[in-house]
């Protein structure tokens, strides 16, 4: 199965569980989160910056036998496919789209978040910061081993820094507790993940992407 069938198998998974939670939280959406607000561009790119994750994780999980790397992969798959469909259900309960006319990460602006200038570089061809082109992921596909942890770990490190801001924007300016909460987490998680991964990187003799 492709690995992009997988994602959306894990992801709708999650999001019937989150609406399932989250059902007749909002009496006909009354005090629903703005369409552009913090709550809905989060739980939207962070949703999209989640599902690349996943898929890199079980791209990389079948490309190399090495315990340590296969069981971050799984960790990180199983996490954010269930955070992916927690931020698809909220978007159902507020009666909201999955999708937006906005750019990328408009939304951190009308937070009135310190605005783009602490984010992250975008790779040509990648949609947010931090996140892969096309490119990458196939030269990802086509490696096995060593070669493809390494360069796993790279584009994974440079994921995670690049959701960070993201993440900083919905704990300061989200209105929804449950925003909250989620955005800390990813916050701690992954800078976690990311200490781990600079180290796994460094045992192979290899450096995070520039």
């Amino acid at each position: 199965m492709h690995p992009r069938t997988i994602v959306a198998a894990l992801v709708a998974a999650a999001i019937g569980l989150a609406s399932g939670i989250f059902i007749g939280r909002v009496s006909g959406n009354a005090g629903a989160p703005s369409d552009i607000g913090v709550d809905a561009g989060f739980a939207r790119d962070m949703q999209t910056h989640h599902d690349q994750a996943v898929e890199m994780s079980l791209i990389v999980r079948d490309r190399t036998d090495d315990e340590t790397i296969r069981s971050i992969a799984y960790d990180m798959l199983r996490t954010q496919a269930h955070q992916s469909g927690q931020m698809a259900g909220w978007l159902q309960s507020w009666g909201l789209s999955p999708t937006s006319s906005q750019e990328p990460m408009a939304w951190m602006d009308h937070g009135n978040h310190a605005g783009h200038g602490d984010i992250p570089e975008t790779a040509d061809g990648a949609i947010m910061p931090g996140m892969a082109t096309a490119e990458e992921l196939t030269r990802l596909r086509g490696l096995s081993g060593t070669e493809a942890e390494v360069y796993f770990l790279q584009l994974m490190i440079r994921h995670h820094v690049g959701g960070i801001p993201m993440a900083e924007a919905a704990v300061e300016s989200a209105t929804e507790p449950e925003v909250k909460r989620l955005a800390q987490s990813i916050l701690d998680s992954q800078g976690a993940e990311t200490e781990t991964m600079t180290d796994l990187l460094t045992e192979r003799g290899a450096k995070p992407l520039e």
